[in-house]
C-alpha cells in the first residue's frame, strides 16, 4: 500500500523514529506530531489514511483527542490505533469505546505494528458488495458510504459500517465472534474477540432507536441480524 499515509502522534522522538523506520520499510508514507495540536493541523492539511495515537500526550491526552476526532464529521472516518503502556482491560475497552479501531500495548515489535496497521486499513477499506441494500427502511449504500434510518442519515465509524454491511447481506444466520472477526476484520489474529462486543454496542447505538433491535444477541453463541423477534 505505497499510497497510504500514516500519522504518528507520540511525544517521544525515539518512539516516533522507530515507528517511522518500520513504516518506511513497509512502504508507507508517514507524518509525525509530538502533541494533539500539531497532530490536528497535520490531519486537516493532509487527511492521513490512519493515525497511530499515543494515549499519554502533553496537553490534550490521546484518548480525549481520539474522542474529538470521532465526533467531527471531517475526521470521524479516519481509523485510529492507540499506542500505550496501559495494559488494564478497562483501558483497552475505554480506547475502543471512544472510537479507536485497535489498541497496541508498548513495548511492541515493528513487525506486529505493521501487521495490525495493515489489518485495520484492510477492514476499513470497504470492499465486496457494492449494491445498496435495504431492510425495514434501514438503507445502506456502499458506494457513497451512507446509511439512513427512515431516510434520516446515521453516523457511524468505518468498522461499524463494515459490520452492518456484512449483517445486512447475511441475515437470519447466527455468527460467533470468531466468525465475525474472520469476515469483518479479515482474520486478524491480533484482535481480541471482546473487540466484537464493543463494536456491536457502538453499532446498536448508531442504529438506535429505530433499528437497533435488528442486531440480536444469541446467548452463548454470538450475534444475528434479523427482522424477526429474537
Amino acid at each position: 500500500m505505497p499510497d497510504k499515509s500514516v500519522l504518528i502522534v507520540d511525544d517521544e522522538p525515539a518512539i516516533r523514529e522507530m515507528i517511522a523506520v518500520a513504516l518506511e520499510m513497509a512502504d508507507y508514507r508517514y507524518l509525525e506530531a509530538g502533541d494533539s495540536r500539531e497532530a490536528h493541523s497535520l490531519i486537516i492539511d493532509n487527511k492521513p489514511d490512519l493515525i497511530l495515537l499515543d494515549w499519554m500526550l502533553p496537553g490534550v491526552s490521546g484518548i480525549e483527542f481520539a474522542r474529538r476526532l470521532k465526533r467531527d464529521d471531517a475526521t470521524a472516518e479516519i481509523p485510529i490505533i492507540m499506542l500505550t503502556a496501559k495494559t488494564e482491560e478497562d483501558n483497552k475497552v475505554q480506547g475502543l469505546e471512544v472510537g479507536a479501531d485497535d489498541y497496541i500495548t508498548k513495548p511492541f515489535s515493528p513487525r506486529e505494528l505493521v501487521a495490525r496497521l495493515k489489518a485495520v486499513l484492510r477492514r476499513t477499506s470497504i470492499k465486496g458488495v457494492e449494491t445498496p441494500v435495504e431492510v425495514d427502511s434501514l438503507y445502506l449504500d456502499p458506494i457513497s458510504h451512507r446509511v439512513t434510518s427512515n431516510e434520516v442519515p446515521l453516523s457511524m465509524g468505518p468498522t461499524e459500517f463494515k459490520l452492518l454491511q456484512f449483517f445486512m447481506t447475511h441475515q437470519e444466520r447466527v455468527y460467533t465472534r470468531g466468525q465475525l472477526l474472520d469476515q469483518v476484520w479479515g482474520g486478524n489474529v491480533y484482535v481480541e474477540e471482546r473487540t466484537v462486543d464493543v463494536h456491536i454496542r457502538r453499532l446498536r447505538k448508531a442504529l438506535s432507536p429505530s433499528h437497533d433491535h435488528l442486531v440480536q444477541t444469541v446467548r452463548g453463541t454470538g450475534y444475528r441480524f434479523s427482522t424477526k423477534a429474537g
